[in-house]
């Protein structure tokens, strides 16, 4: 990915602050201003709906062979006669 640069003013007390939380999470002022803007936006929440969304796609028939409405009734009568006994 393109990097772009960018240039921002702010007073001593914020870039301190920076510089110290950067420091204690082991990476650059850059990368950490970059992930508290991705945070921000989102996009780590998006990134893992996708691929999740993605996995089932691939996946959508192997779960239906395994969790199908056919065998729904039965997991569900299962569960039911289950909790009955605990009563």
């Amino acid at each position: 990915m393109a990097k772009t640069q960018l240039n921002v003013r702010v007073d001593e007390g914020t870039a301190r602050a920076a510089r110290e939380r950067a420091l204690a999470r082991g990476m650059s002022v850059n990368r950490y201003i970059e992930e508290l803007v991705r945070q921000d936006t989102g996009e780590v929440g998006h990134t893992f709906v996708d691929a999740a969304s993605d996995f089932m796609k691939q996946y959508e028939s192997v779960f239906a062979e395994e969790f199908g409405a056919d065998r729904e009734g039965a997991r569900e009568g299962t569960r039911q006669g289950s909790r009955e006994g605990r009563r």
